[in-house]
């Protein structure tokens, strides 16, 4: 489980889409689980962990889109 002190969208992009599959925790921010590349929506989650989660996703889209 890798643990970010500070928020920065491109760093935990860059991290998930490197590992792939795994758990990482946010200051502020909270648990995110993310597997096949992208962050995982929880169940129940509330406004700021669905914005996180849209926020990095998109970030990541943008990295591939970048590689090609």
């Amino acid at each position: 489980m890798r643990v970010f002190k500070k928020y920065l969208p491109l760093m935990v992009a860059k991290h998930v889409k490197t590992f792939f599959k795994g758990r990482i925790y946010i200051h502020g921010r909270g648990r995110f689980d993310f597997q096949s590349g992208l962050l995982m929506m929880p169940n129940q989650a509330d406004l700021p962990h669905r914005q996180t989660v849209v926020e990095v996703n998109a970030m990541i889209g943008r990295l591939h889109m970048d590689a090609a």
